[in-house]
């Protein structure tokens, strides 16, 4: 099951009571306060994991909790604090307050932390209020009580290359041939009914690229239509836009039309894919129609385009290898620069 939305509720734990107590001991008459503070209450915090890729944990236990804080003791000896609740989320995880709308952050790497609530403070024992003319106070303060909540994680994938295409454009085929993913292949379309990220390795250079496949889009998939329309959000932070055609035009579609159709979809659900570098593959160019297919498209669209045929594995190699240098050039561009030591 692949669930990248949910809504949880989280409370944090209540801070301990101070104690109110006095040092009973032999030859000490008059030993004064020795109440302890209570332990501070257990945050709610999410934790980015790099081993986790989904939220379907949180699908079935929506109710998270952290430890309460101890009370204070007697002999100066202040509680323990509580448990804290660490909450591992897959990297690319979006929360937002769900009663009041306000986005709180997103969890982009792995070891992030991000604190949803705050456990309470522990109250003060008697030993704080001791003075020149209160000798012997009596009172003590009870805890703090801990944050609650309720917060919507929202997955949005975090790969190098976001795969776009039409349902039976050879997606899932693609994926197949150039990373360790298997997503389901068959000659009907939406095989693919969730995201898939796989990684295309380079053993020879020591270097590696991740590949995140999203569910075919249709025409409309912004109004909800088809299945790509929840799964857009996963190509929302990727670096590079693969897109990828049917130049045999099977069913009758004109390549052409599909290519543009793809663009106003990625427009109309954020405008801001469209300012995402891409790339076209250029699937099926082993059958005999996609040669004169692939003049008229080139005549149309002034992008950059690639020849493969995920049946027979020509162009495969020629596409990872350009995908590495785009990517590596996306890196290179993001690093910051150094400053010269003085």
């Amino acid at each position: 099951m692949f669930v990248d939305e949910v809504v949880i509720k989280a409370r944090a734990g209540d801070g301990g009571n101070g104690c109110a107590a006095f040092r009973r001991e032999k030859f000490i008459p008059f030993g004064g306060p020795s109440g302890g503070d209570g332990g501070h209450g257990g945050d709610v915090v999410l934790e980015g994991c790099d081993d986790v890729n989904h939220l379907v944990d949180f699908k079935f236990k929506p109710h998270w909790a952290a430890g309460k804080g101890e009370n204070g003791r007697g002999k100066d000896q202040n509680g323990a604090g509580g448990r804290p609740a660490i909450l591992k989320v897959p990297l690319g995880t979006v929360v937002t307050n769900e009663e009041t709308g306000e986005a709180l952050g997103e969890v982009t790497e792995d070891g992030q932390r991000l604190l949803l609530c705050k456990g309470g403070n522990g109250g003060f024992g008697n030993l704080h209020f001791k003075s020149s003319t209160n000798r012997a106070p009596r009172q003590a303060n009870p805890g703090h009580p801990g944050e609650t909540g309720v917060f919507r994680l929202v997955l949005k994938s975090i790969a190098d290359v976001g795969l776009v295409g039409y349902p039976n454009a050879g997606k899932s085929s693609l994926t197949n041939r150039i990373t360790q993913a298997r997503p389901k292949m068959a000659p009907y379309p939406f095989t693919t009914l969730h995201p898939q990220v796989g990684v295309i390795e380079f053993p020879d250079r020591y270097e590696r690229i991740t590949l995140a496949d999203v569910p075919g889009l249709i025409e409309g998939a912004h109004e909800n239509r088809g299945l790509g329309h929840r799964f857009l959000r996963h190509i929302e932070r990727c670096a590079l836009l693969l897109l990828i055609v049917d130049l045999a035009g099977v069913d009758g579609r004109d390549p052409r039309d599909d290519y543009a159709h793809l663009l106003q979809e990625l427009e109309l659900y954020d405008p801001a894919l469209l300012k995402k570098p891409r790339l076209v593959a250029a699937n099926k160019m082993d059958l005999p129609e996609a040669a004169a297919n692939l003049k008229k498209f080139r005549r149309r669209h002034k992008v950059d385009v690639l020849e493969i045929s995920c049946l027979g594995g020509a162009g495969i190699e020629e596409l990872k290898l350009e995908l590495l240098k785009r990517i590596r050039r996306r890196r290179k561009a993001a690093k910051p620069a150094r400053t010269p030591a003085a």
